[in-house]
């Protein structure tokens, strides 16, 4: 199918194009298939702008890390008579390097039937696995599997650097974890950790684990440093 691509940063010479065209915003509005591919934070602007030019019938889809916030905003913005389409991709520009087929993406069919042939596209013509779901459910889900990676691994990222010589196989699978999400932009932690309403929640529980897990081995630290004197003085006292 023939691409066009709208982008208010201008082009580098150097970069791929695959076979898009770069046009205006009003251009790749009047689209029948309308893919936002913007951060949260941007996607209300993003929506209010293109409402206007929108045809009836039809399809936008956002791919958003979120969704209960993306769909909202595309209900109150968009046109009547518009199909809209919540989707999120499991998987980034590292984990599918070897191709899509059998990845997982995650679809939320809002309003519309076009919605549920794009699902039907998915699975039967890019043979993506399809998880049908609410934005609630999703988001849900997603705090914990999301929302812990990228978090873990900003702290491993943080520590660096790491052993890269004498290191476990568990080790290297947590930093193969890490360098699949280290080059993500910014705005992908941000509504990750900001924009899903449950990861608060799972963030805040993680750390309470930490901090009992820390408190733990402070104490079995102490008790240690306790017990040794104690064995000293008593092996002094069998000596003499």
């Amino acid at each position: 199918m023939a691409l066009r691509v709208y982008d208010p940063r201008p082009a580098e010479a150097d970069s791929p194009t695959y076979g898009a065209v770069r046009t205006d915003l009003i251009a790749a509005a009047r689209c029948p298939v309308v893919i936002l591919a913007v951060p949260v934070s941007r996607l209300s602007d993003v929506v209010a702008a293109i409402a206007p030019h929108l045809r009836p019938g039809t399809l936008v889809v956002d791919v958003g890390s979120v969704k209960m916030m993306p769909v909202a905003i595309m209900r109150a913005g968009l046109p009547a008579g518009v199909d809209i389409l919540g989707t999120h991709p499991l998987f980034g520009p590292q984990s599918a390097v070897g191709g899509i087929v059998g990845l997982k993406i995650a679809v939320c069919a809002v309003s519309g039937r076009r919605g549920r042939r794009a699902a039907a596209f998915l699975r039967t013509v890019l043979r993506l696995k399809v998880i049908v779901t609410t934005p609630e459910a999703h988001d849900r889900e997603a705090a914990a599997v999301q929302g812990l990676t990228h978090l873990i691994a900003r702290v491993l990222v943080a520590m660096e650097p790491l052993p890269t010589h004498m290191t476990t196989r568990s080790f290297s699978l947590h930093m193969q974890a890490v360098d699949m999400v280290r080059h993500d932009a910014p705005e992908v932690f941000e509504a990750i950790e900001r924009s899903n309403p449950f990861a608060a929640e799972v963030r805040q529980r993680f750390f309470t684990l930490a901090a009992q897990i820390e408190a733990d081995l402070a104490r079995e630290d102490h008790s240690a440093a306790i017990a040794r004197p104690s064995l000293m003085k008593a092996g002094t006292n069998a000596g003499a």
